[in-house]
């Protein structure tokens, strides 16, 4: 009887490996596929607009159909960061959702394929939903989902054709020496295989990428308006106000400038990419319950007489204490007077300002022609509109919350009432009317500070907007209040700054607290409310420790 040698046994982990490379190979197929998916819909973004691109389409789709409460959240957890969370967020899923497609694909062609054309279909119809959308819009949603189908059918059947069929069982071989060479010869086989089929992904990978990434740039460059807003000369205002006086700012370190730089200002919109309007293709729209229907062109608008209006603005978001709010001076047209000329009718009780997006906005119509001095803003703090703040116009109207009062990237007014028509944030729950409610915040000391004892310097901010601040007060520790300085009145539509001295604080944690009263006497409420749906309350404070 001969013995043949026995074949030394395989490591046990040999055909886990390979089963992990399989599914990893399978999966980078799908990824591939959606890198050139999402390449093609840039590259295809060029010829419509950056709006239009798959991802931006679908991420304001999402915004529009996100519940209230969690927007809320989203701006209350990430502040101005919540953009770019939502657009990772919709990467991620798609990277996810792709690697599956991917393991698909390798089993049943085409049905990975047919994820990919749902993910065009699904772009297509959010590109569609978008307020103001033509039918091209949908062209770069359809353009990627086409590419991604193509990738991954193409890519699927070159793994399939390049991975060897196993060798056939047999009852015994004729000798070791030709099932090692079987054996052989299929690993070279399959060892080729797998790298055309990397290699193929790879190139992919990198093409779709550089589209991508290419197709952004050609496309921000091609809409790009930094040379025409910075060829706009800005008139000398009618009436030019004078610098604000150093008296409105306590000088206390660490307390915010009482006017807010351009760069600081907040800003908390559902845009996922600015949009970028030429001044020289610009017009406002005004019509609807008015006798004369107006069209308003960018140098049309510069050539009224121009007012300069110191206000502060704040958003509906806005925690107790928190940092949506700021002060700057605009430069625009009084809007009372372009609707006087246009001729309001009778019963109209709304103005809705609409944006080049699409966003509605709506402002209790009485209140813009009541003698508050309510803007078409052309700049900001002596330059015009930065983009990110609604170049080259927006809305301001003193006294309410940015929702109801502050269009930016403005391109139509209709005069209309408020039974007709519901604007976004009311159709979804918010308060009609966006009256701004009186709010004081502790900017010094910073929260958790460690301060020395002794005397304590405490500072911050109230404001009022319409109405002005009257009086603001401190406690530490559930104390008395105390009155806190104020600094000097701009005026009731501007937030006053005040300041206190804590006399001998010691050692220890302590509790500051602040409330501030309006000029009608109002008390600024110490239970607390959510933004939603009408504005927070409540008492701000702050923990510190005095060493």
């Amino acid at each position: 009887m001969t013995n043949h040698p026995t074949p030394a046994a395989a490591p046990s982990g040999h055909p886990r490996r390979r089963r992990v490379a399989r599914t990893l190979g399978a999966a980078a197929i799908g990824l591939a596929a959606a890198v050139a998916a999402l390449g093609a819909g840039e590259l295809a973004a060029y010829a419509v607009g950056a709006r239009s691109a798959p991802v931006i389409a679908v991420g304001s789709a999402a915004i529009d159909l996100t519940p209230t409460p969690l927007k809320e959240y989203a701006v209350r957890t990430f502040g101005t960061h919540d953009k770019a969370v939502l657009l990772g967020g919709i990467y991620l899923t798609m990277a996810l959702l792709a690697a599956l497609a991917g393991l698909l694909a390798v089993r049943r062609p085409l049905a990975g394929a047919a994820v990919f054309g749902a993910f065009g279909g699904l772009g297509a119809w959010a590109a569609l939903s978008r307020p103001g959308a033509a039918a091209a819009d949908c062209a770069p949603s359809l353009a990627a989902g086409l590419v991604g189908a193509a990738t991954a059918l193409a890519l699927a059947r070159l793994r399939r054709r390049t991975t060897p069929a196993p060798l056939p069982a047999t009852a015994e071989r004729a000798t070791a020496e030709r099932e090692t060479a079987a054996s052989d010869q299929v690993s070279a086989t399959a060892l080729t295989g797998r790298r055309t089929v990397l290699t193929a992904t790879a190139a992919t990978f990198a093409a779709g990428a550089l589209a991508g990434v290419g197709g952004r740039v050609l496309t921000d460059r091609r809409f790009d308006v930094t040379a025409a807003r910075d060829a706009v000369r800005l008139p000398v205002p009618a009436r030019p106000l004078p610098p604000p006086p150093a008296a409105l700012h306590p000088k206390v370190p660490g307390l915010s400038p009482f006017t807010t730089p351009n760069a600081d200002f907040y800003r908390v919109d559902t845009a996922l990419t600015l949009p970028r309007i030429d001044p020289r293709d610009w017009a406002l729209r005004i019509h609807g319950l008015v006798d004369h229907p107006q069209s308003i062109t960018f140098d049309q608008l510069l050539r009224e007489p121009l007012e300069e209006l110191d206000h502060t603005l704040s958003c509906v978001s806005n925690e107790v204490g928190g940092p949506y709010v700021g002060t700057t001076r605009w430069l625009g047209a009084a809007l009372p007077a372009l609707l006087r000329r246009a001729g309001v009718r009778a019963g109209a009780d709304q103005l809705v300002g609409r944006s080049q997006d699409g966003m509605t906005i709506g402002t209790p119509l009485e209140s813009v022609l009541d003698g508050r001095r309510a803007l078409l803003a052309v700049a900001m703090n002596g330059e015009a509109l930065p983009v990110a703040h609604g170049f080259p116009c927006r809305s301001v109207v003193p006294g309410f919350y940015g929702y109801t009062s502050a269009t930016k990237w403005l391109v139509e007014l209709e005069v209309t009432t408020f039974a007709a028509f519901d604007p976004y944030w009311v159709r979804r729950g918010w308060d009609r009317t966006g009256t701004v409610r009186t709010a004081s915040r502790i900017e010094v000391p910073a929260p958790f500070a460690k301060v020395p004892a002794g005397d304590v310097d405490v500072a911050g901010t109230a404001w009022a907007t319409h109405r002005g601040v009257a009086a603001v007060e401190v406690r530490v520790d559930g104390g008395p209040w105390q009155q806190a300085d104020l600094a000097a009145d701009a005026g009731p539509d501007l937030w006053r700054q005040w300041s206190y001295r804590w006399r001998g604080a010691p050692p220890g944690t302590h509790r500051i607290e602040v409330r501030a009263t309006d000029a009608a006497g109002a008390v600024q409420p110490e239970q607390r409310a959510a933004p939603f749906p009408a504005g927070a309350t409540g008492w701000h404070s702050t923990v510190v420790t005095v060493t």
